[in-house]
């Protein structure tokens, strides 16, 4: 497995194939919640992924200009659960989030299951819970 940082217009036809692919395969299927993925964020986003030896995408999240001062992470996904990779990207990510951009702090939105999971990264919740998709979530962030 290679972790890879890649901007839209870096990205392999491959490479793209496969996280939409990945992002499907949670969101879609596994939570089946149907919603609109591509939402043309992506042609702005820092890329971070899991590259699999057969070229496939483990796990995948992305990063990008909200504001000013922010930079949003989101579309965080694992295809396989509990082996560690989710922290792996999310830490990847904050580096990379320091690293690429000017922001002061990193805003995400999460869902509510996985609130301890981002608290253990140092996020902090910011808001009450609201509905996304027809999953509850919250307002994270975290000073950078």
């Amino acid at each position: 497995m290679t972790i890879k940082v890649r901007y839209f217009d870096e990205l392999t036809l491959r490479e793209l194939y496969e996280i939409l692919r990945a992002r499907s395969e949670v969101f879609v299927v596994e939570q089946e919640c149907v919603c609109q993925d591509m939402d043309r964020k992506d042609y702005d986003s820092l890329h971070v992924f899991a590259e699999e030896d057969d070229g496939s995408v483990g796990g995948c999240l992305r990063l990008f200009q909200r504001d000013e001062d922010t930079v949003q992470l989101g579309r965080v996904v694992t295809v396989e659960h509990g082996k560690g990779l989710g922290g792996l990207l999310l830490h990847e990510g904050v580096r990379q989030a320091r690293k690429h951009f000017t922001a002061k702090k990193i805003y995400l939105e999460a869902q509510c299951y996985a609130i301890g999971y981002y608290r253990k990264a140092g996020f902090e919740v910011c808001s009450g819970e609201f509905i996304l998709d027809g999953i509850p979530h919250v307002s994270m962030e975290l000073e950078l």
